[in-house]
């Protein structure tokens, strides 16, 4: 037995912060950031918004396509790094806020790669039967952690949800077929935040030095992404037998066009079959991946049977790649 995808959802907040906008307080212009990441706007939640709320409107809108009611869920697994608050998990939350009483939930911290942290993981008790519908979900507000000062990271990030709903499926020609994921713990300090947490607890002096936003190395983290991304991808090829040729398309973490660009042409394989949203949304982390996995999906490119390879990279380092059998 394997998984299926039977249901997308995703959902931006209103407010756009366009290249333009960030001129007016950063040292930058619209020419500097696209030629560096390709990135012309991003969506910032509004101020009475958390990353429940964001992820509640993606839910709901997974759960509709699938004709699946939010009552008959029994798992939700939710990736995020930008929770509502430290505990509960959010996935709690977002179980409360649908209303449902019987799917155990929990979060997943891989930062860009939460969601495909958190789709392999549900993959595996739905494809056991310990779990028949399952909610996957992808949830992130990095424009609250960012140093709105710092040019070289705040251009960068948006804030997003997307959401997938998995049912088990007896047919061997579709479904998820494998994931290959890897972690680097020596590579932490490229792409972190400092606090607060239990080595830096929240404090004036933390405030002070700024040690409550990220901290990015954007030359080290792109020559690993690229090199982790390509080894990734090429292993979940090899394990399901598959060349790039047959690829129908690929779902990837929308982080930074260079990286993805670069990605594509090491592996062999054409732009045109990425779908690319990272000009309109920015990095959206963990909902950067379901986000892209439903706007492909509800624009019509995936009939059944095709074959889509998706991959994604995050802080840790946290990646891998997979395939999937629409």
């Amino acid at each position: 037995m394997r998984s299926l995808i039977v249901g997308t959802g995703s959902y931006s907040p209103e407010k756009v912060l366009t290249n333009a906008d960030l001129e007016k307080f950063v040292e930058t212009n619209d020419q500097w950031i696209v030629e560096r990441t390709g990135i012309r706007e991003r969506h910032v939640g509004a101020p009475d918004q958390a990353s429940s709320d964001l992820a509640f409107e993606a839910s709901k809108r997974a759960l509709e396509m699938a004709g699946v009611s939010a009552a008959d869920l029994d798992l939700i697994v939710l990736g995020t790094i930008t929770g509502d608050m430290p505990w509960p998990s959010t996935a709690a939350l977002l179980q409360g806020r649908l209303g449902n009483k019987k799917a155990f939930a929990f979060d997943v911290s891989a930062a860009c790669s939460g969601s495909l942290y958190a789709l392999s993981i549900a993959d595996r008790y739905v494809a056991t039967g310990v779990a028949k519908n399952a909610l996957v979900v992808g949830v992130d507000m990095l424009t609250r952690i960012v140093d709105w000062k710092d040019r070289n990271t705040c251009i960068l990030f948006g804030d997003g949800a997307g959401a997938m709903v998995i049912k088990p499926t007896d047919d061997p020609k579709r479904g998820l077929q494998s994931f290959h994921l890897h972690t680097d713990g020596s590579q932490w300090a490229i792409l972190h935040q400092p606090g607060p947490g239990s080595r830096h607890p929240l404090s004036q002096q933390l405030l002070d030095e700024r040690g409550h936003y990220l901290v990015m190395n954007g030359r080290e983290v792109y020559k690993f992404a690229v090199r982790a991304l390509v080894d990734s991808c090429r292993e979940a090829l090899a394990a399901n037998h598959l060349s790039a040729s047959d690829v129908t398309y690929v779902i990837a973490h929308q982080a930074n066009k260079r990286i993805l660009d670069a990605t594509l042409e090491r592996l062999e394989i054409p732009a045109s079959k990425c779908w690319m949203n990272l000009e309109k949304y920015g990095n959206t982390s963990a909902a950067s991946v379901p986000t892209t996995l439903d706007e492909a999906n509800r624009a019509g490119w995936f009939k059944p049977g095709d074959t889509i390879l998706v991959t994604a990279i995050g802080a840790g380092m946290a990646w891998g790649a997979g395939i999937i059998r629409w």
